[in-house]
């Protein structure tokens, strides 16, 4: 609806009461049989004063709406100042605006105190929790029993889940710690492959790599984070068979497993937040975080990720690199 239509809608009364003044007028001039020029002139003058006053009245209101329109633009800090003040309901209208402002950025202040105390709170343990880890990897390394790999394989799970708390903590901070720079990409997919060398082993799930001779341009910590939340999903769901890295000519890097697939039905939702889908039943602990990270991190580096699955055949990740082109 115009803005037209809706300052009609709102002064309808106002018309009609002005309509039925003039039909008055116009029956009182004819009921004393006046001449017809005697009703048409005046009512032609008050019709053009009656425009006037609409007209008037409308503009203003429409360079009012307009100011609204560009204000109702900004945050509440941005605001500045509103339309001057024409009415009683004007002034009324901006007090109870300017004490809302004032609750609003009141809130946000506490709100965002409360929440870079929680990343403060949550990355110092983040950092904590390492300190026992490494010294309970240091301790693994000196023995090579069943035991001991079992406990080494949980333990990398953890330091992948911290790592996933760290990266969604950073994610929507207020700091950015991205360096972007020129990297080997073989270089950056074998440091990611050397970390799952012992998943790879004791799932004997076999490993198709050729060296990729590419560099790309982008945050090595990053990225590396991202090619080892998808190594991870296609270790847990791969029983058997193999996981193929290779490079395609349209600058793809691509991850492909044979593991169980995801189901039609759930691949528009892999990417959400939480969503584990029919994976999710087969493997109790999947936090359905992974993957919305991966996407998460992929709009940050400029990179397009997309995924192709079929049940029981496997599932391949396309990382879309050419943006990277050097």
């Amino acid at each position: 609806m115009t803005f037209f239509c809706k300052y009609v809608r709102y002064h309808i009364k106002t018309l009609i009461m002005l309509a039925l003044f003039f039909i008055i007028f116009v029956v009182t001039f004819l009921l004393y049989h006046l001449p017809m020029g005697a009703v048409i002139y005046p009512s032609m003058l008050c019709f053009i004063i009656a425009l006037v006053i609409f007209t008037f009245g409308f503009s203003r209101a429409k360079a009012k709406h307009n100011c609204l329109t560009e204000i109702k633009q900004l945050t509440a800090a941005m605001i500045a100042e509103m339309p001057n003040i024409k009415t009683v309901d004007d002034e009324d209208y901006q007090e109870i605006i300017e004490i809302l402002k004032r609750e609003i950025l009141e809130a946000d202040n506490i709100a965002n105190k409360s929440y870079n105390d929680m990343i403060d709170y949550y990355t110092m343990w983040v950092h904590q929790i390492k300190t026992p880890i490494a010294s309970m990897r240091l301790t693994l390394q000196n023995e090579d029993t069943e035991m001991s790999r079992k406990l080494s394989s949980d333990l990398f799970r953890i330091e992948q889940y911290v790592e996933m708390v760290l990266a969604f903590l950073r994610l929507d901070s207020d700091f950015s710690d991205y360096v972007f720079k020129e990297h080997s990409l073989d270089k950056l997919i074998k440091q990611s492959v050397k970390r799952f060398s012992s998943e790879f082993i004791g799932k004997k799930i076999r490993l198709e790599y050729e060296p990729i001779n590419e560099a790309v341009i982008t945050d090595d910590k990053w990225f590396t984070f991202v090619i080892e939340q998808i190594l991870s999903n296609s270790l847990k769901y791969t029983r058997e068979g193999s996981i193929k890295i290779y490079f395609t000519g349209q600058k793809n890097l691509c991850i492909k497993d044979s593991g169980i697939g995801i189901a039609p039905e759930d691949l528009p939702r892999i990417f959400d937040k939480g969503y584990t889908g029919c994976n999710g039943r087969y493997d109790k602990k999947a936090s359905g975080i992974g993957l919305y990270l991966c996407k998460r991190v992929c709009h940050k580096l400029g990179i397009e990720i997309t995924v192709e699955s079929e049940l029981d055949k496997g599932t391949v990740i396309r990382l879309n690199l050419e943006q990277y082109k050097i």
